[in-house]
This record gives structure tokens, C-alpha cells and sequence, in this order.
């Protein structure tokens, strides 16, 4: 047996600092996306003068309320770029933060149940394959296959016709995520403030100059907006408005069970999806809640709705218990794709509009909404997600496109 000691576990994985007067850059959201930008901006651009700013605790927001799926399997040539841009940096991140967070490529089954479902998947498969993005179109038996707990019989009211498959998709856990990256950006040097709310912005002219908030004014040279759900909230308070609209989604987990369930399953037509948790919990979510709206919390008809779509292709699901609920506040833009852009205040930029798919993009939002702070500039990768496209109309419409959005 060895004898060597073990390493002293640190007391805390960041320090927790009184905010400064003024700072290079302000980040608004101390959730995945802020905390990943301020990773990039100290990594990529050596800007080590930043404050991330968190109104509660630190990725106690979105952050800590969605189902950790992530995947690149999307219809549009902006949308999957960008996204397997992020698919690449999740596969290099746990080595290059030194943090095991358990990302597991389990792979993702997205299930087609009508004739339509098949022509669109079929159709996206044939545009990820393009787009050099891993994806397969499998029939009934093959789903089976990869995942012998779901029901692909032909006598169901909502028979699986077949699905894509995409090998290199799956799940983090989220918390160590955003641990990982908050010890990394203290370690370069970052500020993480939490418990620190924004109330107004401090302005010169059409140039904003700083943040107020409920620890005083804090100066800045440049601000990003990485609020998720508030984004339009903070938006207003500078002066302009968003074309984004919150609204509330929740998910559940059941009791701890053995594993029984080797991938992630999702299903657009009855609107479920299902993955199994390290620990053993399944983790389900369905579609947003129709009504606009600030609670972390849902109506019960979702979750009735969803836990018939899980049993129904799930039957080994029947007896599981819901464990607990939980809801986060989605940014939903009219064309379902994300803003990534200046704005009309001078030296603010925005990263908003993620809807239901923030968590997968966490490392690709944040690598190139920080290049668009440091050099002012959109990088190819997020340059179509411009907050001018709404006037432009030139709109990347993901409404289905690629079947659910989570």
C-alpha cells in the first residue's frame, strides 16, 4: 500500500472577493455561460480584468435547472457549427480544466413516431452528415438495439418508426461543470462576486461605463449580458429592448435506481426525454410551459402529459417514484436561435436566446461571446446570431427543426 499523502482538498474552489471599483470587462451571470466567458477571455485573450457578477449563488440559475443533454445534431448550417463546435471543446475540457465533471458520450436517440417525423429526420441526418456532424438514421430494430428498455412495438398509440443517433452526444453533470470552470477562472485571476444583483447601468452617452448594484456602482470598460432568462430584464434597464420572451421549464428526477438506461431518448411527438443520472435518478423533461413567466416552477399538466409520453415508451418505468421537480426560466427568441452580439449601447454585448439548449453550448457560447467582447468583433461562428437578423430577417429557424430543442 502506498504512503504517500494525499493532496490537502482546497478549502474552497474559488475565492469569494469584495468587488472592485472598476474592472476591464463586467459579466452579467455567474451561470455556465458567463463563467465560460470569463474562462475564454483569460485562456484565449488574456484579459484577466474581469468580474463575473451573480445576483444569488453561483450557477444557482438555468445552470442548476436543466437536464444536462448535450448533442450538435442540428438541421441548420449555422446552428450545427456552432453547436459541434461546443461538442468539441466538452470533449477536450475535463483534461484541459483537470476536473472529471462526468461527461459521458452515451450518444442521443432522437425518435421519429409519424411519417413526418421520418422525412425530417432523415432530412437532418443527411444535413449533420454535410455539416460533418456523427449521424445515423436507424429503424425500429436497430433503436432497440442501443436501447433495449424502450418499446418499439408497433401497437403502441405513438409507434417508434425509427430515429437519428447521434454516437458522440451525452450528458454532464452540471454543478461540476460550473465548478470546474468558477476554479479555473479564480485561479487566471477572475472576480466571481455572488450575491451581487445588477440594478441599473451607468451610461455616457449611448456607451456604457458600468453596472449598478445592490454592492454599489462598479465601473467597466466593457459589459456582457449572460442572464439567461433576465435577459430582457437587464435590456430594458440599459435602454433597449430584446426580441426574447422567458418562460418557465421544468424536469424531474425519480429515486435512485440501478442503471437500466444505457443512452438519452427523445421524443418530439409526445414530447419527453429521458436519461439516467450517474447516481442512478432518471431525468425527465418535456416542452415549455406556454405562458410568459418568471417562477421556477410549471404547471402540473406538463408533467401529467410528460410521465404518460415516458411510461408509454418506458414501461419498466411505471412503479418509479418522482423523486423531485424544478423549473428554470428559458429565453425563447421568435426564430428559436440564440443572440450572440453587440448592441445599441456602445461596449455592452449580449449572449441571450439559447431557449431550452443553453447547457450543451456552454463551452461554444462562451468562447466566442468572449472573442466578440475582447476584440469587438463577432467571430464566423456566432456572427449569424446577430441581434440584427430580426430586422434583416435573415432568420435561423429552428422551431423543430431539430426535433426536441433541449
Amino acid at each position: 500500500m502506498s504512503t504517500k499523502p494525499l493532496p490537502e482538498h482546497p478549502e474552497h474552489l474559488w475565492r469569494n472577493p469584495e468587488p472592485r471599483s472598476s474592472y476591464d470587462v463586467v459579466i452579467v451571470g455567474g451561470g455556465g455561460h458567463g463563467l465560460a466567458t470569463a474562462y475564454y477571455l483569460a485562456t484565449v485573450h488574456g484579459i484577466t480584468d474581469v468580474a463575473v457578477l451573480e445576483k444569488g449563488w453561483l450557477a444557482g440559475g438555468n445552470m442548476a435547472r436543466n437536464t444536462t443533454i448535450i448533442r450538435s445534431n442540428y438541421l441548420w448550417d449555422e446552428s450545427a457549427a456552432i453547436y459541434e463546435h461546443a461538442l468539441k471543446l466538452w470533449e477536450g475540457l475535463p483534461a484541459e480544466l483537470d476536473y472529471d465533471f462526468l461527461f459521458s458520450q452515451r450518444g442521443v436517440l432522437n425518435l421519429a413516431h409519424t411519417l413526418q417525423d421520418v422525412r425530417e429526420s432523415v432530412r437532418r441526418v443527411g444535413a449533420n452528415k454535410l455539416n460533418g456532424v456523427d449521424a445515423e438514421w436507424l429503424g425500429p430494430e436497430e433503436v432497440a438495439e442501443i436501447c433495449p428498455i424502450l418499446n418499439v412495438s408497433a401497437d403502441t398509440r405513438y409507434p417508434v418508426l425509427g430515429a437519428t443517433y447521434q454516437p458522440r452526444a451525452g450528458i454532464a453533470k452540471h454543478d461540476h461543470v460550473a465548478w470546474a470552470l468558477a476554479r479555473r477562472a479564480d485561479e487566471l485571476g477572475v472576480d466571481i462576486i455572488q450575491h451581487c444583483e445588477v440594478t441599473g447601468f451607468v451610461k455616457d452617452g449611448d456607451r456604457v461605463v458600468g453596472v449598478e448594484t445592490n454592492r454599489g456602482r462598479i465601473n467597466a470598460g466593457r459589459v456582457g449580458l449572460a442572464a439567461a432568462g433576465h435577459s430582457s430584464v437587464l435590456a430594458e434597464k440599459a435602454g433597449f429592448r430584446l426580441p426574447v420572451q422567458s418562460h418557465p421549464l421544468q424536469a424531474l428526477v425519480s429515486e435512485l435506481h440501478e442503471p437500466v438506461h444505457p443512452t438519452v431518448v427523445m421524443s418530439n411527438h409526445v414530447h419527453v426525454y429521458v436519461s439516467q443520472a450517474h447516481k442512478g435518478e432518471l431525468v425527465m423533461g418535456a416542452g415549455v410551459d406556454s405562458y410568459n413567466g418568471y417562477g421556477q416552477r410549471g404547471a402540473f399538466h406538463v408533467i401529467e402529459q410528460q410521465m404518460a409520453a415516458a411510461v408509454e415508451l418506458f414501461p419498466i418505468f411505471a412503479r418509479a417514484h418522482v423523486l423531485r421537480t424544478w423549473g428554470g426560466i428559458v429565453d425563447v427568441t421568435p426564430d428559436a436561435s440564440p443572440i450572440i452580439s453587440a448592441t445599441p449601447v456602445a461596449n455592452m454585448y449580449v449572449n441571450c436566446g439559447w431557449g431550452t439548449g443553453g447547457f450543451k453550448a456552454t463551452p461554444a457560447a462562451g468562447w466566442t461571446f468572449a472573442h466578440t467582447i475582447a476584440t469587438g468583433e463577432a467571430h464566423p461562428l456566432n456572427a449569424p446570431f446577430a441581434l440584427d437578423r430580426f430586422v434583416s430577417g435573415a432568420l435561423i429557424d429552428e422551431h423543430g427543426a431539430a426535433a426536441v430543442a433541449h
